[in-house]
C-alpha cells in the first residue's frame, strides 16, 4: 500500500473523530435550550423511520409485508433483536411461499 494513501486514510479518520468529539465538547460546554434538548432526544426515531421507509420503497411486496409482523413484534415487546428475528423469519416464509 502506498504511503500517501495510508496518510489520507489516517487524516480522514482524524478529521472524522475531531468533528464528532468537537460536537460533544460543544454540547457539554454550552447550555442548550429546551427545544434543542428535545430535538436531540427525539431525532433518532424519525431518522430510523426515514431509513426504513426509503429501504421499503425500493423493495418488493414480500419485503413490505414482512415489515408488518416485524413492526408488530417491536411494538409488542420493544426488543430490536426479536423484531429482527421476526422480520427475517417473515421474509423467509414469504419467499418460501413464492412471493
Amino acid at each position: 500500500m502506498r504511503w500517501d494513501v495510508v496518510m489520507a486514510i489516517v487524516a480522514m479518520g482524524v478529521v472524522t473523530y475531531l468533528c464528532r468529539a468537537g460536537g460533544y465538547a460543544v454540547l457539554r460546554a454550552v447550555p442548550t435550550p429546551p427545544f434543542i434538548d428535545a430535538l436531540l432526544r427525539n431525532l433518532p426515531a424519525p431518522l430510523f423511520a426515514a431509513y426504513v421507509a426509503l429501504a421499503l420503497s425500493k423493495q418488493d411486496l414480500a419485503a413490505t409485508l414482512a415489515s408488518i409482523p416485524c413492526a408488530a413484534a417491536h411494538a409488542r415487546w420493544g426488543n430490536f433483536g426479536l423484531s429482527i428475528v421476526v422480520g427475517v423469519g417473515a421474509i423467509a416464509l414469504l419467499r418460501w411461499a413464492g412471493m
